[in-house]
């Protein structure tokens, strides 16, 4: 292929713009980011030797150079890695070829702290070469390829980039930056080994270095230097950090491994590290981060913690090995007992695979167990596991983090509920939400029942599209009169959840929305007799209630849960509610066809004109348009209720 130029994507045009106007804040940290491609590089030319050894080419030491010319003012980082064909070349470097690249651009702010924090989600680390480079070259050729078919690309960061065909004996690639005036630090030995040793000393491949010495000058009078002496010497352990014992890693080390595997800016919230023996063997290093990912809910994105079998590297987004309500988990799981040539099918159906899943499931939910009882300031939290040693900072440290990760993945754990049957009692303990007793999402289902009044016997409950809706509903009107505490559920996924938990340690959950009114002890007999009486009194109106409003409503009745407002929509206690029912069909998806019951309030003065009023078919639709408008829907027919309303006005 001769040489010629081409475009960059649009997408990465914008990204490298951000870049070279100094996004990232930190500029050391792109010698992180190559040096960690150029370690995966090697990763995946060990997995795929697995079935073809030939691609080792009689070089089977795996390793990364790091070099750097004074006088040409570049840096150089080289791997004998996968290596790239033209056409990947052109696709890597010159496309962001992941799903979800426009939502992840059309979030990009502006904003410098926030837009870093998403690029390193995005792992696109490449491109921070331009933060120290105005040019970047990159030399590759793919193993197993001839050398002629190796492949050179070169671009100054702009809006197009050159490619063309070279000879090039050795396989793998090299990152050749031509580093600006203002970035001629990294032209130092001494530099560069102390940058490696803080981001990258955790890569399991030697990364090398060319040994230097002081040489005299021979002339009198003239300052001597250092020079390169042709040895080359390892600058960083060279040993996998989740297999060194925890007491040789510090903190720092943990989290720089963290971010390094996870291309995140922030340090995560917390991690564990242990080794599990028994009849099934393996290592975990796991991380909950402290930010949630923009592409959380991409359903087309896979998620999972990197898998190595025996420290060799398998795959990057190994999904079997812990549930979809847990993806947002990153880390490191080394099995010693998966075969090399591990498949994601295989992964489906072995048992040592589920052995890890519920181990590593455990785990997780021990490290998110801790973090909730330093959160509350509470005894304990009994894990099922046996797992203490949970590694993170001191305990003081931990007040706070679980409010932190419950606003980012709360409504992810919730999912749980649906898919995670034997750890659902544990699972409902983690759960928080806002009540109207406190608009903070703080309260969990103990502290509720801790708080519940005497002859209280559910939990009460109510689903909205927002805090406000919730708060406001009609719903809530006898339970506030009467001081009795219900949960505000807000996000999408509750509806669906709470279907897979009907009761928190033995208390059932009762949604104020469905079904009638029933306060038991919490109503006493005079409340009962005359809501019984109002009832009785106001059958003819209920009557030509159901007649008028027969094509919407299943079924109108007196209310027992209304102080203030005139009327409100519940459903049956076996019924879809009419939030879920929004949502459904917002997501295109068919919903059961079912009415709503309407509950009307005698004592109102705008029901009790109902009763002889010439303008009653209009009055039972505009009480059954505003109950609805009240909890967030909207009138089948909103120009007809805007008209009826008016004529009344007028």
């Amino acid at each position: 292929m001769s040489k010629q130029t081409l475009s960059f994507q649009a997408e990465v045009a914008q990204l490298l713009h951000l870049v070279t106007h100094s996004l990232y804040s930190n500029p050391e940290i792109f010698v992180r980011e190559l040096v960690s491609n150029a370690s995966d590089a090697c990763d995946k030319l060990r997995f795929e030797a697995l079935n073809n050894a030939a691609l080792f080419e009689n070089a089977p030491n795996l390793e990364v150079r790091v070099t750097f010319d004074k006088d040409a003012k570049t840096l150089t980082i080289q791997d004998n890695g996968i290596g790239m064909s033209a056409q990947e070349a052109i696709d890597h470097l010159g496309t962001i070829a992941k799903s979800g690249t426009k939502d992840f651009m059309g979030k990009l702010s502006g904003d410098q702290k926030q837009d870093a924090q998403l690029i390193g989600q995005f792992g696109v680390g490449f491109y921070s070469g331009f933060i120290v480079a105005d040019k970047i070259t990159v030399e590759s050729r793919r193993a197993g390829l001839q050398a002629s078919e190796g492949v050179r690309w070169v671009s100054g960061g702009s809006g197009d980039f050159e490619v063309e065909t070279i000879d090039r004996t050795a396989r793998g690639t090299s990152v050749i930056l031509h580093l600006r005036g203002d970035a001629e630090e990294y032209l130092n030995a001494w530099k560069l080994k102390q940058v490696i040793g803080k981001y990258s000393d955790h890569i399991s491949l030697p990364i090398l270095m060319e040994k230097e010495e002081w040489k005299e000058s021979e002339k009198e009078g003239e300052p001597g230097a250092m020079v390169k002496t042709g040895e080359w010497e390892t600058v960083n352990k060279a040993s996998a950090l989740w297999t060194r014992p925890k007491k040789e890693v510090t903190d720092e080390q943990y989290a720089d491994f963290y971010k390094a595997i996870s291309h995140d800016f922030e340090a995560p919230l917390t991690w564990a590290h242990n080794r599990v023996e028994g009849n099934t063997e393996y290592t975990q290093l796991l991380y909950i981060p402290a930010k949630a990912p923009f592409d959380l809910w991409n359903r087309d994105k896979k998620a999972g913690v990197k898998l190595y079998v025996k420290r060799v590297f398998i795959m990057d987004d190994a999904e079997a090995l812990l549930p979809s309500y847990l993806r947002f988990v990153k880390g490191v799981i080394d099995s010693a007992d998966l075969p090399l040539n591990v498949s994601r099918e295989l992964l489906q159906e072995s048992r040592d695979v589920r052995a890890i899943r519920e181990g590593s499931t455990k785990r997780v939910l021990s490290m998110l167990e801790d973090l909730a009882k330093h959160d509350r300031h509470d005894a304990p939290a009994e894990g099922t596991d046996g797992v203490t040693d949970v590694v993170d900072a001191d305990d003081k440290a931990k007040e706070g983090k679980y409010s932190k990760f419950y606003a980012e993945f709360g409504a992810v754990l919730k999912e749980g509920l649906g898919e995670d049957f034997g750890n659902r009692e544990r699972l409902a303990k983690l759960l928080r939400f806002a009540s109207t007793t406190s608009d903070t999402v703080s309260v969990g289902f103990a502290d509720y029942k801790a708080r519940m009044k005497e002859g209280q016997d559910a939990i009460y409950y109510i689903t909205a599209d927002n805090l406000a809706a919730a708060k406001n509903s009609p719903q809530l009107e006898v339970f506030k009169k009467k001081g009795i505490e219900v949960l505000l559920m807000t996000d999408r996924v509750d509806e669906w959840a709470l279907n897979y938990l009907q009761d928190f340690d033995g208390t059932p959950l009762q949604s104020v929305a469905k079904g009638a009114v029933d306060l038991g002890k919490l109503q006493d007999e005079a409340e009962k007799k005359a809501a019984e009486e109002a009832a009785e009194a106001f059958k003819p109106v209920l009557a030509k209630l159901k007649e008028a409003l027969k094509d919407k409503a299943e079924d109108v009745r007196v209310t027992s849960r209304l102080v203030d407002s005139p009327a409100c929509l519940v459903v049956q206690d076996d019924g879809m509610s009419t939030q879920l029912a929004r949502m459904l069909k917002q997501a295109g998806q068919k919903a059961p066809e079912s009415k709503p019951v309407l509950e009307v309030n005698p004592e109102h003065a705008l029901v009790k004109k109902l009763d002889g009023s010439v303008h009653f078919h209009d009055l039972a639709h505009i009480l059954f348009d505003q109950a609805l408008l009240a909890e967030g829907g909207l009138p089948d027919d909103p120009a007809a209720y805007v008209k009826r309303v008016n004529a009344l006005l007028a």
